[in-house]
């Protein structure tokens, strides 16, 4: 007997019970005996949170032997000694790393995709273990990683996921025999051979031609692209603007970026990105959390509401459905939805072009209109006159960007982002308190108009001073805080006089002259 250890390369499963990882091990043991190559298998099961986790060990030989040689395999893998982990959740890969079966002569194969268990499902607030740490460490310790969905690929192809594990391997380069060898072995399994090779192929493929190099952005960020089924040179240019950038901007990125997208159009969003890099270069390690609340609220800030938004999302197939789902509408009922409206002139001249909007709202300013000219309006959205009615103020969209809301809004963005550049590197503190500070401009009409006066009068009295050094950071954030958080509760200026959004209006005073004095008689009853 001839012990060849040396000579033997050790394939680790990992996979969740009812995933086929048995299958798989013995695919591998027949394409190894197809190419000729001694082969064992063995495996663990094992009782876990979910379903139950068993591993599959294959100890083979790198190449044939001769007849006389008779190889000797270990029954289970060894710290050290496994050339191949293949894992079918992202979390069996970490109880492998965490064992010491993936080292540095170790090529790791897993799907990115969870599987919560009981343990993260339980806790009180958010128990999911961080996959980014999960990831870090499989490319810390490996000597290669390939990481990708492949949960996502066993369903597109309609098979489970031990074909998908398959080709990975496949297309890694880690199997000594070539793809036809594995093409051949589940052919011959005789079932769901078609959902099988297409997802083995899919898998090859992601294997071996990566799209993007795997570290660069984060998983939860990858899946919101991927759901988003953009174009593919859009897919690709987001990405290589989001690599540099932390992995909690991320994913506030992309969301931001799609919606844009849906609020205006392919530019618009590349406008968004262009603003969080800027931000970005101008942040700090300390600064993070300011950097998080400022791209997160830049989103909203420039997916404004106006009559073009408020009419496209009131005429969209999804709010139809919506609705009738809450009023509890069977198949073949009829729902009527009937929209309310109140417009003013203010709201018809901000979707005007600026000069004529302008010009509009200082006549009406003149002559006292602007809070008396209300009209209004119902109108059935689900009725072909109504939803046309809304559907034209949708399809001004192209317009927007020349409307006088427009005009104005990117204005105040324009200052608020060139103040958020220069106190994110000085001030975290403050950094922090004025990327909140665009929450007070919401809605449309006399919303809007509020917010922007309250906006205005925090921005002088208290931004303004500490950007002019007038007024220590420290000191600005506790106010601009406190201040936001008052105004934000009382937006009207109704409960405290100090955060009021304008001056006092004066009111006309009445006379009358007082009546005459007249004194009552009783007559008594005889």
């Amino acid at each position: 007997m001839t012990l060849l250890k040396d000579n033997s390369y050790g394939i680790l499963i990992a996979a969740l019970g009812g995933e086929g990882g048995g299958v798989l091990a013995d695919w591998l043991v027949q394409c190894a005996r197809r190419h000729g190559l001694p082969v064992q298998a063995t495996s663990v099961p094992g009782v876990a949170q979910r379903t139950g986790a068993t591993s599959y060990y294959i100890e083979l030989m790198r190449e044939p032997l001769s007849d006389k040689a008779t190889p000797v395999f270990g029954l289970t893998p060894v710290a050290g000694r496994v050339d191949v982990l293949v894992a079918s959740e992202l979390l069996e890969a970490a109880r492998m790393i965490e064992r010491g079966f993936v080292t540095g002569r170790t090529t790791l194969l897993s799907s990115t995709h969870r599987v919560y268990t009981t343990v993260e499902k339980m806790h009180m607030a958010d128990g999911r273990q961080d996959p980014q740490r999960m990831i870090d460490a499989a490319r810390a310790l490996a000597r290669q990683t390939v990481l990708f969905d492949m949960e996502a690929v066993s369903t597109q192809a309609g098979t489970v996921i031990s074909a998908v594990m398959f080709g990975a391997l496949a297309g890694a380069g880690v199997l000594p025999w070539p793809r036809s060898v594995c093409e051949d072995v589940i052919r011959e399994s005789g079932k769901g051979v078609q959902a099988s090779l297409a997802g083995f192929a899919a898998a090859f493929d992601a294997a071996a031609h990566p799209p993007i190099p795997p570290a660069a952005v984060s998983l939860d960020a990858l899946q919101v692209l991927k759901d988003a089924q953009l174009p593919s040179s859009l897919h690709g240019a987001w990405l290589v603007r989001l690599q540099p950038w932390p992995v909690a901007i991320q994913l506030l990125a992309v969301h931001g970026a799609l919606r844009c997208r849906d609020y205006q159009n392919d530019a618009y969003a590349e406008a968004f990105l262009a603003h969080v890099k800027s931000l970005v270069a101008a942040s700090t390690p300390a600064s993070v959390e300011a950097l998080e609340e400022a791209v997160r609220h830049l989103a909203l800030w420039m997916c404004f509401e106006d009559v073009i938004r408020v009419a496209d999302l009131k005429t969209r197939r999804s709010r139809y459905a919506r609705v009738a789902s809450e009023a509890q509408a069977k198949p073949g009922d009829i729902v009527r939805v009937t929209e309310h409206f109140k417009p003013g002139i203010d709201e018809v001249a901000a979707v005007l072009p600026r000069a004529l909007g302008e010009r509009l709202v200082a006549l009406a300013t003149r002559r006292g209109w602007m809070e008396k000219a209300h009209v209004g309006l119902h109108i059935r959205s689900t009725s072909l006159w109504g939803y046309l009615m809304l559907r034209s103020l949708a399809w001004l969209r192209p317009l927007r960007p020349r409307s006088l809301r427009y005009a104005q809004e990117h204005e105040t963005l324009a200052v608020w982002l060139n103040a958020m550049q220069q106190v994110l590197p000085r001030s975290a503190a403050f950094a922090l308190a004025l990327a909140g500070l665009p929450q007070v401009l919401k809605g449309y009409g006399d919303t809007q108009v509020r917010g922007r006066q309250n906006y205005a009068r925090l921005w002088s009295t208290l931004v303004a001073p500490v950007l002019a050094g007038e007024r220590p950071a420290d000191a600005g954030s506790v106010a601009l805080r406190d201040a936001l958080k008052s105004t934000l509760a009382d937006p009207e200026g109704k409960l405290n006089d100090v955060h009021r959004a304008s001056a006092p209006k004066a009111q006309p005073i009445f006379w009358a002259a007082k009546a005459p004095h007249r004194e009552n008689t009783i007559t008594p009853r005889a």
